[in-house]
């Protein structure tokens, strides 16, 4: 599956997981000029939203490890945030 994100328009990328009772849900927003758009890790699109979200100057290459731990427990993390000129 293609994806192409419009990268000059992500203002935030935030990943979070969600508690789906006997498993986790991890998940992404995309903050973009006007919309946010949602994903998670059981779509089609996660893993080229992944590549191409990745090539952000300053993305947190490790934002898995920090979400993913402890399981069953919320985890937010903003892994890029365009800065303010």
């Amino acid at each position: 599956m293609s994806v192409h994100l419009d990268l000059s328009a992500v203002r935030k990328v935030e990943f979070y997981k969600r508690d789906e009772l006997t498993s986790d849900l991890i998940c992404c927003d995309v903050a973009m000029d006007g919309e946010i758009l949602h994903y998670h890790e059981e779509m089609p699109s996660w893993g080229p939203v992944l590549e191409e979200l990745r090539v952000l100057e300053g993305f947190r290459q490790d934002w898995f490890s920090i979400v993913s731990q402890p399981p069953f427990a919320e985890c937010r993390l903003t892994a890029y945030e365009k800065p303010t000129p």
